[in-house]
């Protein structure tokens, strides 16, 4: 048996006045001009931030500068980023935390350029570095690196080079604490190395109160084809071959002050190449 439901005489009425009114409202509706949906705000042009993987942490990247009476000064206040990039000139970077990093950590390129006060935890991929510079006037103080790995390749704490980089001169690496470094605290390598490009040249390096942990390299520090090295004042930690590492006219080094560890054979090792205008203890051996 089928049933059927009517609606009452009225009700339908209603129901059919209802449908008219609807249909007039949406059509109001849909003539009417959706308001615009608001803009991303852009962006400083002096700071962006780059996704550097698929973590929630954004690299940070620097790519306008200040002035030399003026710089550009980017406080981070503990905040963690995925790493830092500098590429301008007259600027300060200071209190930023470096979380596993894509390698290196934090890398500066330019003139005027000060890195004070960050921490750099167990970058990753690359060649496993904490902190890569190049250029002119550069500062790098009482920064802390951690657990730099030969996993992903030659891992140093910092490191300098000059093949389609600029070379590096007048560069203070002042208070820095380097802990659990697989390869070297610092690898410096100028542009006529057998392996730069052969522009310029790099000097002026002064390496002083650091504190250094090499785990697995056979220096703590290395220079080839650097001039005018000052080194001084430095803690060499753990038990590598020897401290520090002259080559390839890495001349007029100077090295006064530094502690070796009791397990390090000896502090200098000096190529006949670098031997002019050395001041410092007497060598021990190869570089």
């Amino acid at each position: 048996m089928t049933t059927t439901t009517r609606t009452p005489k009225g009700v339908r009425g209603r129901l059919i006045v209802g449908a008219a009114l609807l249909a007039t409202l949406t059509a109001a509706t849909a003539q009417r001009p959706s308001p615009p949906l608001p803009l991303p705000l852009p962006l400083s042009p002096a700071t962006t931030a780059r996704s550097a993987s698929s973590r929630s942490a954004l690299r940070l990247v620097i790519t306008e500068g200040g002035t030399a009476k003026h710089p550009a000064v980017h406080h981070g206040n503990g905040r963690t980023v995925d790493g830092i990039t500098v590429e301008a000139d007259h600027v300060v970077v200071e209190g930023y935390h470096v979380d596993t990093p894509r390698a290196p950590g934090i890398e500066i390129t330019g003139n005027d350029i000060t890195v004070r006060n960050n921490t750099v935890t167990r970058p990753h991929g690359g060649d496993g570095d904490g902190l890569r510079f190049f250029g002119n006037d550069l500062k790098i103080q009482h920064n802390t690196v951690t657990g730099a790995s030969n996993r992903y390749g030659h891992a140093d704490c910092m490191q300098t080079f000059a093949s389609d980089t600029p070379p590096s001169h007048h560069v203070l690496i002042e208070g820095n604490r380097c802990e659990r470094i697989d390869n070297m605290c610092l690898m410096a390598e100028g542009p006529h190395d057998g392996e730069g490009d052969g522009r310029g040249h790099t000097y002026d390096i002064t390496v002083r109160n650091n504190y250094c942990e090499t785990l697995k390299a056979s220096q703590t520090l290395m220079f080839e084809d650097v001039q005018h090295a000052t080194i001084t004042g430095n803690v060499f930690a753990a038990s590598p071959d020897h401290a520090i590492g002259l080559a390839i006219r890495s001349t007029d080094a100077h090295v006064s002050g530094n502690r070796a560890g009791s397990r390090i054979r000896y502090e200098v090792g000096i190529d006949r190449s670098s031997r002019p205008g050395y001041r410092g203890p007497r060598p021990g051996g190869a570089p």
